[in-house]
């Protein structure tokens, strides 16, 4: 029957899915670690608008880092170590998941979200960077901690290979990891400083226009003209692309920035930092402000304007949420070089 089950494996649902992957796999090492303090050290909040790259034919806009980062950054913390592989053939990459089954580890996956028969068909789209926990086999399917999912899912073999080697940006080419964490020597807190840095330099002082607050600014600019540059239907067409990115592919824009605020706060209480929970409650005024950006963006896409709504005023509102961070940022970019 090739079972490998796993029963010591605890699921948690998470907001976005390679924070709560790393949340969940060194829990499983013994380690009470939260998504947000994985996302916040994983360095996992970003903003970069890429017209270059395209997906699905439009422009990237991304609200997070790139993926892998936080597995990455967690690999580079002492005490934790990351094991990572691709395949370039198929049949060799199920092996060696069912080799790491059988020797009782729980394993991490980068997969495409369209082959994943257990995601509702409507949610079913070409995305590569999908990340899930396989924990045990049973038969031919196998037993899956899914963290955008509340309980754990069975995956049928071939339909797991397919994920595995989907196609198109972002392929995953079979990727598989597994951490392993030493509990004497690992701990998040010692990094907490040098994460909250990394993220302010990447969010204010990038030389690249199209990053962090000057992106955000660069995007305002760009949106505002497109519906002379562009038609009104190619505008609306790029439109609601952000706002599919932002709202539903991870926890978007608006829910990145409600995760680093719970990180800032979970680091204020372990610190004892009260500047870091007046940042974190600014950074959620932030994410309100997104939430509002999108609604209007909804709002101008489906020709249900209110009064007041207009491309104008949602490049406004764009400026508005850049404002909003670059006064956070610079908060906190202050704390992390300041005297402790």
């Amino acid at each position: 029957m090739n079972d490998h089950p796993c029963p010591s494996f605890h699921h948690r649902q998470s907001a976005h899915c390679e924070s709560g992957v790393v949340a969940n796999l060194i829990y499983r090492e013994g380690i009470d670690l939260s998504e947000a303090m994985a996302f916040g050290v994983g360095r996992g909040l970003f903003f970069g608008y890429f017209p270059f790259i395209r997906i699905n034919g439009l422009p990237l806009v991304t609200y997070r880092g790139v993926a892998g980062q936080i597995i990455k950054q967690f690999g580079r913390l002492p005490g934790c170590s990351v094991h990572q592989q691709r395949f370039g053939d198929r049949d060799r990459a199920m092996a060696e998941l069912d080799g790491a089954l059988a020797a009782g580890r729980a394993v991490g996956l980068q997969t495409g979200v369209f082959w994943l028969p257990y995601f509702p068909r409507a949610l079913r789209f070409h995305f590569n960077a999908h990340n899930l926990v396989v924990y045990g086999k049973q038969g031919d399917d196998y037993l899956v901690s899914d963290p955008v999912f509340p309980e754990p899912v069975r995956c049928p073999a071939a339909d797991l290979a397919r994920a595995r080697f989907a196609s198109g940006a972002l392929a995953p080419r079979g990727k598989m990891y597994t951490i392993t964490v030493d509990p004497a020597v690992f701990s998040c807190r010692p990094h907490i400083e040098a994460a909250i840095g990394g993220v302010c330099r990447l969010m204010l002082a990038s030389p690249l226009p199209l990053i962090g607050i000057k992106g955000m600014r660069f995007l305002a600019g760009r949106l505002v003209r497109w519906p002379h540059r562009l038609g009104r239907e190619r505008a609306v067409l790029h439109l609601g692309h952000i706002v599919r990115m932002q709202e539903e592919i991870g926890t978007g824009g608006a829910g990145f920035r409600f995760m680093f605020a719970a990180f800032l706060q979970e680091s204020a209480d372990l610190l004892g930092a009260e500047r870091l929970s007046d940042c974190s409650k600014a950074l959620i005024q932030a994410g309100d402000g997104w939430r509002r950006f999108a609604a209007m963006a909804a709002r101008i896409c489906k020709e249900r304007r209110q009064p007041g709504d207009s491309w104008e005023a949602l490049a406004d509102q764009l400026r508005g949420c850049a404002a909003r961070e670059e006064t956070v940022f610079q908060d906190l970019r202050r704390w992390s070089k300041g005297p402790r």
